[in-house]
């Protein structure tokens, strides 16, 4: 597999190798569906508002507690991809090992089962590991000027990013048990994947902006 088919950067330095580089890692079930698509539209609303600024800097994978080794994406999560001009090609799923846990600055999951699996796994993961809703939810609460600018370097903000949400987790919940949830749209018709992938667009969108201190042009 292609270190390049996995995220921006073409290396793959531990986390604690590579203080210049943040590694986000991206989990759902068997990482053809959710986890696929938020991976890369990550990786392409990051390239779209930085361009060759993040490819040094910030990793983008993702992989599944049940993951389908070597699969291809389902079609229409790709369908799905193509939709907001994100690139599907040369993806393989793959099932989450300790090591990817232990190699990611900031995990984000599709449920609060994935959250719970992945801590689980120990690797002090608690505090640097939510769903993508959660991290959603708390990064709209961080002022962005607390944060190092960019000129510090992504990875520097990225780590504070990280560092406060998990200071206000205990403090702003979730308004509902359903709030932090990604539902799987595995073996749903292609309607579905497109409100799942609207959802986790919409979801990205303030963590993108956040980590990169630029905002989506319309």
């Amino acid at each position: 597999m292609s270190p390049q088919g996995r995220g921006i950067a073409t290396g793959r330095l531990p986390a604690e190798a590579g203080g210049d580089r943040f590694r986000i890692l991206h989990v759902s079930t068997g990482n053809v569906c959710r986890s696929p698509i938020t991976e890369r539209l990550t990786r392409h609303a990051l390239s779209h508002r930085l361009g060759g600024l993040v490819a040094g800097e910030l990793i983008v994978e993702s992989a599944g507690t049940w993951g389908h080794e070597g699969a291809p994406m389902e079609a229409n999560a790709a369908a799905v991809l193509a939709d907001f001009g994100a690139d599907a090609s040369g993806f393989t799923g793959r099932e989450l090992l300790d090591e990817h846990v232990i190699r990611a600055d900031l995990v984000l999951t599709a449920t609060r089962d994935h959250r719970a699996q992945v801590i689980s796994m120990g690797h002090s993961a608690g505090l640097r590991t939510f769903t993508l809703k959660e991290f959603t939810r708390l990064v709209r609460a961080i002022d962005p000027a607390t944060l190092p600018p960019l000129d510090d370097g992504m990875a520097e903000r990225a780590r504070a990013l990280v560092r406060a949400a998990a200071a206000l987790r205990g403090w702003l919940l979730a308004p509902s048990a359903d709030a932090d949830e990604v539902y799987d749209p595995y073996g749903a018709p292609i309607t579905f994947f497109r409100s799942i992938g609207d959802e986790i667009n919409q979801a990205l969108d303030p963590v993108v902006t956040a980590l990169t201190g630029v905002t989506a042009s319309r």
